[in-house]
């Protein structure tokens, strides 16, 4: 506090005073090191404070995490999307795209951007290999389906190439809804199948089994194919491969459910393999 005198001179306060005193005392006497400036004050903080520059760091990487996640949430719904048109109708696709959310949480957690491998293709890999262990995990085909898988299959053994759904339908006694489910299903029966489940398209599903063909002659055969499906189907393959769209918008497009997009793909899939099986 400070005392002005009657006049409105400012006086020294009594403790500034006593500091000055002090002052004169230690240089008439030599003190100089009494007069040394006391270290400031943020010196003395407690050891926690001292990490402030670490907690700073942590919250910025946790913040860039975190925007990684909801920026790429897309992503999930679309590989789901693309893995689900390769499944049985009635697949469980919210189940899939919560394990595909968590295969994203770990991609932002673990991604180095020093490596410069972009962040979409690198959580793709990690979402998608999630979706599979999924279904390794937790097989979606009832007993009845299993059941159906075998018949079909057992019927694609006896019958020579290549091997339409009529003829599988005329000899299992199945519809051709149910052959084309199980069709799908043919993957989710056999482990090492389901890594090719939802891959690129022209090199994994329809590669002819030997590998003899070379890419252009690969090319070449699968535009026969393609050119060789009913029109419906050849459109959906269109939209779904070229085009990119997802099953419900082929479905505003044709005026189709999600799920006959979806069969009406695994029957053009099905084709198209058989077609390059039987050329090759």
């Amino acid at each position: 506090m400070e005392y002005r005198d009657s006049t409105g001179v400012e006086l020294a306060s009594f403790a500034g005073r006593a500091a000055a005193d002090e002052a004169d005392e230690a240089l008439a006497h030599g003190g100089q090191d009494e007069l040394a400036p006391a270290a400031p004050a943020w010196l003395h903080l407690p050891p926690a404070m001292g990490h402030g520059a670490d907690a700073y760091s942590q919250t910025a990487a946790q913040l860039a995490r975190d925007d990684l996640i909801m920026d790429h949430l897309w992503l999930v719904r679309h590989i789901a999307s693309r893995l689900t048109a390769s499944l049985p109708s009635g697949t469980d696709a919210e189940n899939l795209e919560s394990a595909g959310v968590l295969g994203l949480v770990e991609a932002a957690s673990r991604y180095d951007a020093g490596r410069g491998v972009p962040f979409k293709a690198y959580a793709s890999v990690r979402i998608r290999g999630a979706m599979v262990d999924e279904l390794r995990r937790n097989c979606p085909l009832p007993q009845e389906l299993l059941a159906q898988v075998g018949l079909v299959h057992r019927a694609q053994e006896r019958l020579d190439p290549p091997v339409t759904i009529e003829a599988l339908v005329a000899e299992t006694g199945l519809t051709e809804d149910q052959v084309v489910d199980c069709l799908a299903a043919v993957p989710l029966t056999q482990l090492k199948s389901l890594d090719q489940i939802g891959g690129d398209w022209f090199r994994d599903r329809f590669e002819a089994p030997d590998e003899s063909l070379q890419r252009e002659d690969l090319k070449r055969l699968l535009a026969e194919a393609i050119e060789a499906l009913p029109r419906r189907e050849r459109l959906c393959v269109t939209l779904y491969y070229m085009e990119d769209l997802r099953l419900k918008e082929i479905g505003h497009v044709l005026g189709l459910s999600e799920s006959r997009i979806s069969r009406l793909l695994t029957a053009a899939q099905y084709q198209m393999r058989e077609y390059v099986r039987t050329k090759n």
